[in-house]
């Protein structure tokens, strides 16, 4: 090797040639994993624990054995080197899944010790995120089998430095395990690419922790806007100690359950009940195609989430008090499609929600409003019931646009889904439901609006002046209403008799003292049977 190629290479170039002339072969994740060389010692449930030193300037590793004064733990680094060091499970799991400790090592390892008795490998290197951590993923990954998206576990500054590195190596990452953390600023500015490529996040934290306003409770309503997984755990009384739990079960059980297989994505949708996803969904992995239906020429998806935010509470033991607790983990959770537009404005068009399992018939909702990041209680007892929730498109300086609604109509209808969908509005959202519902009579099951304003950007006139055509298709209609919504009297009252002179079936339900934003019932179970008996009786007359 001349003197000028050894000055002008990079360290981590120099270890990427040293592979290579050395000969050692490259493994995957699907192939068993290569013993590590070494003298081992003993961790926590006798487990193998190998040691390692990385010398800082020619990334070389070479095998240590740990001293008995250092128990568990993990003195110092030597000047010059690095330490670095791998715990093997006794029986590993398939693909070799693995999770990477981000700083202080053996504290609080009780989800490390779960995880290792799930078939989980634990890696950890005594420096801050650089190309150390390159060449540490590299060799782990490339010289020993270990899954190409670890896990990460990061406590206090360990969350600096995990969201650090994935933030910069998103398609390196799987999920992300973080407990009272702290984040540099550039983290918060590249939280986008966790979210683009799926990597749920779980932060577990102390009531009085120090951080949890400025840190946790910043990146899960950044993460929330980017339609990204985040579940977080308020534990009620600590400070920013005790990290973990001290039954590390529900930690270990999400780790497991975010990690993506080798060469794997998040859980997309195995089809549209029969309507294809392309392969380009946007900024994310490829979609799963559908068993027969092509791909809808032209439509691409962004995807992301749809659950709730709403706070359940939880007892935890043995600590003994309670948690706040919100997210995926503690909820249902549903994929949420955004069709791609050409606008260099960002406007999405028809958004689809999948439910776990679509309920015979393939029902769906036709939602004349906006659907937001905060999911609507009905929607998601919908969702649980196997209806899929479609959002109407509105990209236009106009607002809604009857012809751009029929045509997701006849894409959904000619991929099998129901030919009678229930419209559903609120507010203003209201009136454009019964707009496109007067125009389609034989094409809907019911009408269900929340405090409805009966007016159409696309009617020239009003509404109730239309409503004969719905009465003689047998359309029901339901009203869910506060009693002091200004538009109640008008909107409601008075279109409930007309109705029912013109021979239609029409349903109010009243919360007594709510207004035009607060009118849902604490249960939405009689809304979501008004609709399921429509949709079963095909818009006759529940």
């Amino acid at each position: 090797m001349s003197t000028l190629f050894k000055s002008t290479m990079s360290p981590l170039y120099k270890f990427t040639f040293l592979l290579l002339i050395t000969g050692v072969s490259r493994v995957t994740a699907q192939d068993t994993a290569v013993a590590f060389t070494g003298e081992k010692t003993a961790w926590h449930d006798g487990f193998d624990r190998y040691d390692f030193l990385m010398d800082e300037q020619t990334f070389a590793l070479t095998p240590i054995r740990a001293t008995a004064e250092e128990k568990f733990g993990a003195a110092a680094s030597p000047k010059g080197k690095i330490r670095c060091i791998v715990v093997v499970p006794k029986k590993p799991a398939a693909g070799n899944p693995w999770s990477w400790r981000g700083c202080y090592w053996d504290h609080e390892p009780q989800a490390e010790v779960e995880l290792l008795k799930r078939g989980f490998y634990i890696a950890f290197i005594m420096c801050d995120p650089d190309q150390h951590w390159d060449v540490w993923y590299a060799w782990l990954t490339g010289q020993h089998g270990l899954a190409h998206k670890p896990a990460f576990s990061g406590m206090s500054k360990g969350g600096v430095n995990e969201f650090a590195w994935a933030t910069n190596h998103p398609d390196k990452v799987s999920c992300i395990y973080a407990d009272n953390p702290a984040l540099y600023p550039d983290s918060y500015t590249k939280l986008d690419q966790l979210a683009s490529h799926d990597v749920p996040l779980l932060h577990v934290c102390g009531s009085y922790d120090f951080l949890l306003e400025h840190h946790t409770l910043v990146v899960e309503d950044i993460y929330h806007r980017l339609g990204g997984r985040i579940s977080v755990m308020i534990k009620e009384g600590p400070g920013h100690h005790p990290h973990s739990l001290k039954d590390p079960a529900l930690i270990a059980g999400w780790v497991e359950d975010n990690m993506k297989p080798e060469g794997g994505v998040a859980p997309v949708a195995p089809a549209i009940a029969g309507l294809t996803v392309p392969a380009t969904t946007g900024s994310t992995a490829p979609a799963t195609t559908g068993s027969t239906a092509p791909a809808p020429t032209g439509l691409t998806f962004e995807k992301s989430y749809y659950y709730s935010y709403a706070n359940s509470y939880r007892l935890i033991q043995p600590e003994n008090t309670y948690a706040t607790c919100r997210g995926p983990l503690f909820t249902d959770c549903y994929e949420r499609y955004d069709v791609k537009t050409s606008s260099t404005w960002g406007i999405t068009g028809m958004t689809i929600i999948l439910p776990k399992k679509a309920a015979p018939g393939r029902p769906w909702i036709f939602r004349a409003d906006r659907i937001g990041r905060v999911a609507e209680p009905v929607d998601l007892a919908l969702l649980a019931k196997g209806f899929t929730i479609v959002g109407a498109p509105v990209t236009e300086q106009a607002g809604p646009l009857r012809k751009q609604w029929d045509e997701v109509y006849q894409l959904l209808t000619g991929q099998g889904y129901s030919s009678k969908p229930a419209m559903e509005g609120i507010g203003a959202g209201g009136g454009e439901a019964y707009y496109w519902a007067i125009g389609h009579p034989d094409e809907v099951s019911c009408i269900y609006v929340l405090n409805p304003v009966l007016r159409s950007l696309q009617a020239a006139g009003p509404l109730t002046d239309s409503l004969g055509g719905l009465a003689k298709a047998g359309i029901p209609i339901l009203h869910v209403c506060g009693s002091l919504d200004p538009w109640y009297a008008g909107n409601t009252v008075a279109v409930k008799v007309k109705y029912r002179q013109l021979g239609g079936h029409m349903k109010v339900m009243v919360k007594e003292g709510a207004g035009h934003f607060d009118a849902l019932p604490a249960d939405p179970a009689p809304i979501v049977d008004f609709i399921a008996a429509a949709q079963r009786g095909g818009g006759s007359q529940p």
